[in-house]
């Protein structure tokens, strides 16, 4: 039986060299190919998207790199600019904003879904949203039910295992929710830590973001179940750490890491 094909990507959000740079640095970590901000102060920004996230592909496929995803808006100009730019998937958080209940927040984000199926179908991307701790979605079940009765090929999942792990959601189960449904998985990994003392009336707690080995997502368990499932496409590492000072030796460990738990 032939091993599942996947791609590693990097979200690039740490690195904010000019793209040739950029290109080059990410090549020489070993990936694939990226998932490109598209927001301000990065590379390409909102309002120049049309014409910079074209001229990001080319310069990345220089290096031999694809844009396999954006983090950005939905907005239509934004999915032209993929669809120009051979760029198949957006992804999303869906934030629950103060005051607002969830069933409403995920009615609204429905309806912004709705109001670009036609921009999604003409131009060939795919929405892709994350699950995230806090007000966002937080949970595969909770991806589930907001996608649900979408084509995946409009807005699908993108399943976090560094939240899942958080959250203490068994990597089977959270891959069964979004299973057929999944556009892209990310990777990464962080444990709860504890922020005030023993003598407060009240604990205090705050997510610290570690190495693949170091944290509650089980990765080698994550890597089986996605290859006993046939899963084929972009595994992202988020190059997400506390310590920010050691982004690039972490991302590379967690590189080689990754790449040898999916050749088991």
């Amino acid at each position: 039986m032939n091993k599942p094909t996947v791609q590693f990507t990097v979200f690039t959000k740490p690195w904010r060299y000019p793209l040739a740079e950029l290109a080059e640095h990410v090549k020489g970590l070993g990936f694939d190919g990226v998932e490109l901000p598209v927001r301000p102060g990065f590379q390409v920004e909102p309002e120049k998207v049309a014409k910079g996230l074209p001229e990001a592909a080319r310069l990345l496929a220089d290096q031999g790199l694809r844009i396999g995803s954006v983090a950005g808006p939905i907005d239509e100009s934004t999915i032209a600019a993929c669809g120009e730019a051979g760029v198949k998937l957006i992804r999303i958080c869906c934030h629950i904003p103060d005051g607002m209940t969830y069933p409403a927040a995920e009615a609204d984000w429905r309806r912004q879904f709705d109001e670009v199926i036609g921009a999604l179908d003409a131009h060939g991307v795919t929405i892709g949203v994350q699950n995230h701790c806090g007000r966002q979605v937080s949970g595969a079940m909770g991806l589930r039910s907001l996608i649900d009765g979408y084509d995946p090929r409009h807005v699908a999942a993108v399943l976090d295992f560094g939240h899942c792990g958080l959250a203490g959601e068994p990597v089977d189960l959270a891959i069964d929710a979004v299973e057929g449904r999944m556009a892209l998985v990310n990777f990464k990994n962080a444990f709860w830590r504890r922020t005030n003392g023993p003598e407060a009336t009240q604990a205090a707690w705050s997510n610290y973001w570690t190495t693949g080995g170091h944290g509650m997502a089980d990765w080698p368990a994550a890597v089986a179940e996605l290859k006993k499932r046939g899963y084929a496409g972009d595994v992202c590492l988020t190059a997400e750490y506390s310590d920010r000072d050691n982004v690039d030796a972490y991302t590379g460990e967690d590189l080689a890491y990754l790449k040898a738990l999916w050749e088991l």
